[in-house]
């Protein structure tokens, strides 16, 4: 069956900006804590629109990320019916092929999987995410020479391939759940547009 989605992601972990995992190497912290989350402007699976929808990834890896296996917990947009939630957990699980499935092969295991209101913003250099009790992160682009943007291109960990990072770090990050108590500040962040589709 075929699919695609596209629309705007972020992501903040406990690295210090920029993350040193996006190279291949070690988180600075020596472990990550990363939150994930993805707004599609356009998107489906077979005939199952998905447009406006929102998708988040906690995500624990207690090394190198490359080279030990993540804990994720998934969280579902409440706004999704049936065939919509099942049409992104099949996605985003990898079960359809694409940049989902290449993702999927660091997970080791699956915390849960949540359906629950995902409140994404995106605007202008800044991005945030709220889920009721459980997440509040924001991020802001880093300001570089002349007030542009700092920028990755080509690194080889990514979460959107064929788009350029913006570089960003945190106002905030807290998660409490399956166990979990993050409480961050002033750490790394990027955002992008994605497009996935197989």
């Amino acid at each position: 069956m075929s699919w695609q989605i596209e629309g705007t992601y972020f992501e903040s972990c406990n690295c210090e900006a920029a993350c040193p995992c996006v190279f291949l190497s070690n988180p600075s912290e020596g472990q990550c804590t990363a939150l994930v989350a993805w707004h599609i402007d356009r998107g489906r699976l077979g005939e199952v629109p998905l447009n406006g929808l929102n998708v988040a990834f906690s995500v624990f890896s207690p090394g190198h990320m490359a080279q030990v296996k993540w804990e994720v917990a998934v969280y579902l947009d409440a706004s999704a019916d049936e065939s919509q939630r099942d049409a992104l957990l099949r996605i985003f699980s990898g079960q359809e092929g694409g940049h989902p499935a290449r993702l999927a092969e660091h997970v080791g295991k699956i915390l849960g999987v949540a359906s629950v209101p995902i409140h994404y913003v995106a605007e202008g250099r800044q991005r945030s995410l709220s889920i009721a009790d459980k997440v509040e992160v924001s991020i802001e682009a880093i300001e570089g020479q002349d007030g542009a943007e700092v920028t990755i291109a080509n690194h080889p960990l990514c979460i959107a391939p064929g788009q350029t990072a913006v570089t960003a770090r945190s106002h905030h990050l807290r998660y409490q759940d399956y166990g979990f108590q993050w409480e961050l500040s002033e750490r790394n962040g990027f955002y992008s547009p994605f497009r996935y589709a197989a």
